[in-house]
């Protein structure tokens, strides 16, 4: 059998870093390359009757994508030093659809 390519989606939780090290195992097995996959959605705030400036609202997105990226790039970091080809891939979107997106 050859796998060229192995897709592991994660939301960065204990249970998904359990399963990227599998990932990460089975991509060496295979001298597969690894891709990381983590989707976020824009979330709009609900505030009752409240205010929220569109900037607000753009920073927040803005924050959400940065920190995003930060945990995605650190996951991968101190993942690299076992030789596996390794590919992030920060997606937007309901995780559901969006991951599906990214696997093909």
């Amino acid at each position: 059998m050859t796998i060229k390519r192995i897709l592991h989606a994660t939301d960065f939780s204990p249970a998904s870093r359990r399963a990227f090290d599998m990932a990460r195992a089975l991509a060496r097995a295979f001298k597969a390359e690894l891709i990381v996959v983590h989707a976020w959605e824009r979330a709009v705030p609900i505030t009752g009757e409240g205010y929220i400036p569109p900037a607000l609202v753009q920073d927040l997105w803005k924050s959400t994508r940065e920190h995003a990226e930060k945990r995605l790039a650190r996951l991968l970091a101190g993942a690299r030093r076992d030789g596996v080809r390794m590919r992030p891939s920060l997606v937007e979107g309901p995780p559901a659809s969006a991951i599906v997106r990214a696997a093909r």
